[in-house]
């Protein structure tokens, strides 16, 4: 299980990662874009491109890439849960395309356009945060007690691959070695699922 140690490691290192600049983000949105009467169009290009680069980074977290179909794969216990996680992601998307449609057709140039805007943004965070701590909280444990440590070798090993540039080293590597909707190795009655 070492393997899959080093596995949890890898992914909650990225998490963290990963949450600190949407914890930032939202403090910059609640600081300094909500007190405003307006936001210039400056303001607001870089809280777009901001939340986009967020939810792309959030796309190419280890976790999904290579966590969540590994769990697919091995079980349909655990459906509820990756629905309701699937449900926060696209939640923080359609609060994006909200955001991203309004300031489309109109300028933030009042306080209401503001105030709906800050809205958006922060629904946007809240909805990632809350996947990101169900991911650690719920499915991380799923996860040890499901996957085989064939799976859990494969997974590290695709971690081990990625450059520092986050690209992978080798394309052709197998895809990870899952045996579909087998038998968890115990019983997942023992793991919380909250």
């Amino acid at each position: 299980m070492l393997t899959a140690t080093y596995s949890i490691v890898a992914m909650s290192v990225e998490q963290a990662n990963v949450r600190s600049s949407l914890k930032s983000f939202q403090q910059l949105i609640r600081s300094t874009f909500e007190p405003a009467q307006f936001l210039t169009p400056g303001q607001v290009e870089y809280a777009c491109e901001a939340m986009q680069r967020l939810y792309d980074a959030f796309q190419w977290r280890k976790v999904e890439q290579y966590l969540l179909p590994a769990v697919r794969k091995v079980t349909r216990l655990v459906d509820k849960l990756m629905f309701e996680l699937d449900a926060l992601k696209l939640s923080a998307a359609d609060a994006m395309c909200a955001l991203f449609e309004r300031i489309r057709v109109q300028p933030v140039d009042d306080r209401d356009k503001v105030s709906l805007f800050c809205s958006h943004a922060d629904a946007f965070c809240t909805s990632l945060l809350t996947r990101l701590e169900r991911e650690e909280r719920e499915l991380f444990p799923v996860a040890r007690a499901v996957l085989p440590s064939e799976t859990w070798f494969a997974i590290a090993n695709r971690i081990l691959a990625i450059n520092g540039d986050g690209s992978e080293a080798d394309e052709a590597d197998a895809e990870l070695y899952v045996a579909p909707y087998a038998s968890p190795p115990r019983d997942l009655a023992s793991v919380a699922l909250n």
